[in-house]
Order: C-alpha cells, then structure tokens, then sequence
C-alpha cells in the first residue's frame, strides 16, 4: 500500500432483526425536537412509519416531517428541510428510507445554519462546513448507497441541471443508523438490483485505479464476490435474509471508506450518471449500469493488468492461456452478463434520454477518471457508444 491514508467512522450500525430495538437509547441522547424524513409513502404502506413514530411519541419528542423526497432528491427539498430545521429548533434529523432521503438528510443537516447559499459554497465551491450540523439519524429500507456509513450527500438543482455530489467529513457522517434487513423486503425488484448494482458501481469505482499490490483490492474482489453471489439468491428469493443481509452489509461496507482506503480511484462512471440523472431523473444504479460497460471498454486498455485481475479473480475466467486483451474483455462480458441477469437497462434511450442530450450530459460532467483522464470529448464518445 503505497497511499498515506487517515480513516475516521463514527457512526454506530445496529444490525439485523432487532435493530430498532436501539432506537429510544439513541433518541435519549438528543433534544426534544426531531425532524423525521421519509421518501414518497412506501415506509407508510409497510408499517414501518408507525412503528417508528411510536417510539418517537413513547420517547416524548415533538416530530415535524418532511416527506415525498425523490429518488434523486433536490436542492428545493434540502432547503425545505432546512427551514422546518431553522423554524422549529431541531435537534436531531432521523431519516427512514433509502440513500436519497439520507444524503437529504444530511444536506439539511449541513444547510440550515449555512452563511450564504449552501449550493455554492459546500456542493459548487467546496468549502469547509463552518457552521452548526445538525445531527443525523437513519432507518434504512434500500441498500445501495452506503449513505447510512458516510459523508456523501448527492443533490440535485433542478434549476440548473446539475446533479452534484460532496462527500463530506465524518462530522456528517449518520451518528447512528439501524439496518435490518428485513425493512428491504418490500421494495420493488427494480429498485433492490438498481441498489445492488450502485454498490457494485462503487467497488469499481474504487478498485480499477492504481497498480499497486494493495490490500484494499482483496478486500474489494471480496465483497464484490459476495455481492454477486448473493443477489443471484435474492433474484430468485427476495425474502431470503441471509441473502438480503449479506448485499446490506455488502452496501454499507462498499462505501464506509474502508474500500477506497491507500487508492487513488477512479469515479467517473459516477459523474457522468450524475449528469445523466440531472436530465432524466433516472434510477441512479440503472444508469451507472447503463454507462458501465462502454465505459470500461473504452479505458480498460490503459489498465490491462488490473481487468485481467478482475476476469480472473472476481469472475473465475482461467486467463494463464489468454492474451491480456482477450482476458480483460471476457470479464468486461462476465459484468454484462451480470447486468442481464439483473434486469437492468443498457441503453440511455432506455433511460429517457435522447441524443440531443449526450453533448449536454457531456460537457457539464466533472472530468476525471482513473486509468486514463477523461475530456468531454471522451465522455461524449462514452455516451454515444452507451446510446
């Protein structure tokens, strides 16, 4: 490992079946006032709202809501947010849903006593957060995101067409968040392999970067094992638990950190999705699907050795008798197959988008990259050969 890396997370999982059983020690520790955050209905439909509500009635706190977050949840929002934060003094802002309504959670959390416009400032400008935070709480119901484990906090401006995202220090970072398995049940096959494959997404992100013999990479080649095992399971079981708790635990653990720690990264995959979502609201891990594979096509000869790694190590391709070429492009066919197995969608048109949006997408996505740095230009050729 040839990366100095410093690594900080503070927030406390409580895992499995009983996990809100936790819940009124940790309301204990803060004020009378919470905001409870929640998506668009579904937490009612399940029960888990009352439940939830009872023990925040039970623990004798005044709840003020904010509901109907989007599955890309919006600057407009945050900012409600922020005022009901400013308006009522809260103390503590519990979120109970997915990794939208928890990077709004932790938008607000940072917004409401920002000085100055907070897009500008801390997703445009980045700037060090220099005011007050507001303590954050999560539920989660859909993994995918690892938001409940950290600093990340994706919103879009719809005014302004941008989806950006921050990740911010562990001052941000959920104190505490309840994970159980069982409150991902009865979320529509559509959103749990979108979920699965943005935690995919993630691995990748961090593991096609750097040529290092790293620790971080076994360890990612591990989970994402996992990962594949286990969806294939809930594919045909979404109630099996081991299952569903093995790609929970798989989620939050594939971007706490730990994954990307000595790595130099890549992400870019990412920032195009995030463009792509700003134009057609899109299910974030239906578009990183979509953008995946033409995009490790177009960068995976500038990094050979580590997707023949991927072919051999995570996908079990015998590759001693293949050319690197041949090796890493039967992996590359492995993740496409993987996608097909899922469901997922492998053109932006399937997504809503249209040709007249590539240039746009493309020259307002952040450039970056891994193996090889990325200009608009090649993000556009990315785009067309996604289309």
């Amino acid at each position: 490992m040839k990366l100095d890396f410093y690594y900080h997370n503070p927030t406390k999982i409580y895992f499995g079946k009983t996990a809100l059983e936790h819940l009124p020690a940790e309301l204990a520790n803060y004020g009378d006032t919470v905001l409870l955050v929640y998506g668009k209905g579904s937490v009612k439909k399940s029960g888990l709202y009352d439940e939830i509500t009872a023990v925040l009635q039970k623990a004798g706190k005044t709840v003020v809501e904010l509901s109907g977050i989007k599955s890309n949840p919006t600057y407009t929002q945050m900012l409600e947010g922020a005022r009901l934060v400013r308006e009522h003094q809260v103390h503590l802002i519990l979120a109970v849903g997915g990794g939208s309504v928890i990077d709004c959670a932790k938008g607000i959390s940072l917004s409401a006593y920002c000085k100055g416009d907070p897009w500008e400032r801390y997703w445009v400008n980045f700037e060090d957060v220099d005011n007050e935070i507001v303590p954050v709480g999560a539920v989660l119901t859909m993994a995918g995101t690892g938001s409940e484990m950290n600093g990340g906090s994706v919103i879009t401006n719809e005014e302004k067409m941008l989806k950006n995202g921050r990740v911010y220090p562990p001052e941000v970072y959920p104190k505490f968040s309840i994970l159980n398995p069982e409150y991902t049940y009865t979320v529509p096959k559509y959103q749990m392999v979108s979920g699965i494959f943005d935690t995919m997404s993630h691995l990748m992100e961090q593991y096609f970067s750097g040529t290092d013999d790293n620790t971080t990479d076994y360890l990612i080649e591990g989970v994402m094992r996992s990962l594949i095992h286990s969806a294939r399971i809930a594919l045909k079981n979404p109630e099996d638990y081991e299952a569903r708790s093995n790609i929970m635990w798989c989620a939050a653990i594939g971007l706490n950190t730990v994954t990307g720690l000595a790595k130099e990264q890549d992400w870019e995959v990412h920032m195009i999705e995030h463009q792509l979502g700003a134009y057609t609201d899109c299910a974030h891990g239906a578009g990183l699907a979509a953008i995946s594979i033409p995009y490790y096509k177009y960068i995976s000869p500038y990094g050979l050795d580590k997707f023949v790694r991927f072919a051999n190590n995570v996908w079990e391709i015998p590759t001693d008798t293949m050319t690197k070429e041949d090796a890493a492009n039967a992996g590359i066919e492995k993740l496409t197959a993987f996608i097909e197995e899922l469901g997922l969608p492998q053109t932006l048109r399937e997504l809503g988008a249209t040709e007249a949006m590539l240039p746009l997408i493309a020259n307002s996505t952040v450039q970056g990259g891994g193996y090889k740095h990325m200009t608009a230009d090649d993000i556009l050729n990315v785009l067309k050969a996604c289309y």
